[in-house]
């Protein structure tokens, strides 16, 4: 660093004023303005995340530990925070750039290391071929979890309350609320079906469970799926290879003091038994809505 001295007898020119405001403006900070630059969230080294791992199926064999007897993963004690045995989650290079390769041998989530909240994260994943014991004859599985809080484990023994947008072949963009959460959201019910399907100009209703997302296309089998996510404040907007198929509103949990907002937290990926691939996870901090996601809501 080069250290400029001014004279003390005189306040620093207009011009040289001028060029002190811009540098810093071009440097991103300001007058404590925070930049708003894209996050990149997957390196090599998966430094923006933690582990937490559950509880195995009996199937599974770790090195070390006595084999579980567990059926169906959600009874017993996990294998928690960051001890990842068998290396569920891991970072392959494809193309030359990162891949986030999850087996899904045990269920499990990865972690954000910190809370968001106003943003659009954007990624892509696509299918790997292998399936696990308790889901081998269920369509391949996995998901995204946003706004995590509280403790680890509070569904499942495994993942944190929060809104899911599923990560599933065939209802890529189902809105679950795990865990004490709810959401309102514009749906029909279908006459052969008692599960909401969000549609665009439907009556608004409460859901406590789950919904079924609207309109969206998903790849075939090993192909790459784009999917965003728009969130401020209280609203939240799920979008699939392009395509809207999902808006919540006044997203909020359950609390002892009665239900509050739920507006920011941590994101989880989910191992779920299934094989899947994650590469270009980013996270751009946002004011206000696209037109085109604003129109939605």
């Amino acid at each position: 660093m080069v250290a400029t001295t001014f004279a003390t007898s005189s306040f620093p020119s207009p011009l040289l004023m001028k060029f002190l405001v811009i540098f810093i403006t071009l440097s991103g900070i300001a007058f404590g303005q925070s930049s708003k630059q894209t996050i990149d969230l997957l390196d090599r080294e998966l430094s923006h995340w933690n582990v937490w791992m559950g509880i195995p199926h009996k199937t599974v064999k770790i090195p070390g530990l006595p084999q579980s007897d567990s059926e169906d993963c959600t009874l017993g004690t996990p294998l928690g925070f960051n001890n990842d045995p068998l290396g569920v989650f891991s970072v392959i290079e494809e193309n030359g750039q990162p891949v986030l390769k999850i087996t899904g041998q045990i269920y499990g989530g990865l972690t954000t290391k910190e809370e968001f909240e106003n943003y659009h994260l954007s990624l892509q994943f696509k299918w790997g071929d292998k399936k696990w014991a308790p889901r081998l004859k269920r369509q391949r599985g996995s998901g995204l979890l946003l706004h995590c809080v509280g403790p680890h484990g509070a569904f499942w023994n495994v993942w944190k309350r929060c809104l899911e947008c599923q990560i599933q072949e065939k209802d890529v963009g189902d809105f679950y609320a795990i865990a004490g959460t709810k959401a309102d959201l514009p749906a029909i019910i279908p006459k052969d079906s008692k599960r909401p399907v969000y549609q665009p100009g439907a009556p608004v209703r409460t859901i406590g469970g789950d919904a079924q997302h609207g309109t969206s296309e998903e790849k075939p089998h090993g192909e790459w799926n784009t999917v965003e996510i728009y969130t401020i404040a209280d609203k939240m907007v799920y979008v699939v290879n392009g395509h809207i198929n999902m808006v919540l509103l006044n997203t909020r949990q359950n609390t002892p003091q009665g239900e509050g907002p739920l507006t920011k937290g941590q994101i989880q990926i989910q191992s779920e038994a299934a094989e899947v691939c994650y590469r270009n996870i980013r996270l751009t901090p946002i004011t206000d809505f696209p037109k085109e996601i604003k129109a939605s809501l």
